[in-house]
């Protein structure tokens, strides 16, 4: 058993974050708990991810798991974004169980992006 707390998919996800930044006219959702803040903004059209970006603060695997949100997403309907769960990136990623609150607020953030644009009720916090 390695002592590395970081999974190779994790690494590889830290060291290539091309989808943090910002998009100009997106949609937008955003979360500051738990010491992790989020900010996704989408592109979308007739229902589709056109483009994906986050701006995240906190661990390496907050930033991984919005990484492989945005990679993963991207080109999909709009609508999975209400069905992702922090359990299936938490086992994809190798993520530990004591950062579980994390990926909740991630989580969190994703699925009040999607609410947010089908329409839905999202509440947004907004954080610069």
């Amino acid at each position: 058993m390695s002592d590395d707390p970081y999974s190779a998919q994790v690494r590889d996800l830290f060291a290539d974050l091309s989808h943090a930044g910002d998009l100009d006219d997106a949609e937008r959702s955003a979360l500051d708990e738990q010491g992790v803040r989020i900010r996704l903004a989408a592109r979308h059209r007739k229902g589709h991810l056109q483009a994906l970006r986050f701006r995240a603060w906190g661990c390496p695997h907050v930033l991984a798991a919005c990484e492989a949100v945005c990679r993963e997403y991207e080109g999909r309907p709009a609508a999975d974004l209400e069905r992702f769960r922090a359990t299936e990136i938490m086992g994809i990623l190798s993520i530990p169980v004591e950062k579980t609150g994390r990926i909740l607020v991630v989580e969190d953030a994703v699925r009040s992006l999607g609410r947010s644009i089908s329409g839905g009720s999202a509440a947004p916090v907004s954080w610069q």
